[in-house]
């Protein structure tokens, strides 16, 4: 009996934010302040600070320390789009996952989607680690998805307007 390849899982939700495309995308690609909007991801860094010193560029890794219930890990991620101020996207260790800021100026201020795919080899690495259990820890992180963007998106969206606001 022939097993079908996963179809990749998705999620895309937009917030209106009352800032600048500019200010938005200062923001999003300052991974060092990732642990202040993410549930999951606790902290990041550059891996190499001086490949960005100007910002982000296409190729450039940064490591993220993650946290859900009692388990911790670090995940690689490469930078795949870093089209300022637009579009900012990575990848997390070579492909599993996908997340990305999609920046679109609007009125007074800028639509920020978010995007997450939980790809075919995530998925089938995730069967291969976790073996029986992988049904149950695939819900549990598309969950944590669906939950989690929209309360980053939130979060991102009070943090850019009050930096905008701040005298």
């Amino acid at each position: 009996m022939s097993q079908t390849a996963p179809e990749p899982m998705t999620l895309s939700e937009s917030v209106h934010v009352a800032a600048p495309p500019e200010a938005v995308w200062a923001l999003v690609t300052d991974v060092g302040r990732t642990g202040e909007w993410s549930s999951v991801c606790t902290a990041c860094e550059w891996d190499d600070p001086a490949v960005v010193a100007d910002g982000p560029v296409v190729g450039a890794t940064f490591t993220g320390h993650n946290t859900s219930g009692e388990r911790s890990w670090d995940t690689t991620c490469t930078v795949t789009a870093a089209d300022a101020p637009r579009e900012f996207r990575w990848e997390v260790n070579g492909g599993l996952v996908r997340w990305g800021y999609v920046l679109t100026p609007e009125g007074d201020g800028t639509t920020l989607r978010e995007d997450w795919e939980f790809t075919t080899a995530g998925q089938e690495f995730f069967h291969d680690k976790y073996a029986e259990h992988a049904p149950r820890v695939i819900a549990q992180r598309a969950e944590e998805a669906r939950t989690g963007v929209p309360e980053t998106l939130a979060t991102l969206k009070r943090l850019a307007e009050a930096s905008v606001a701040a005298p």
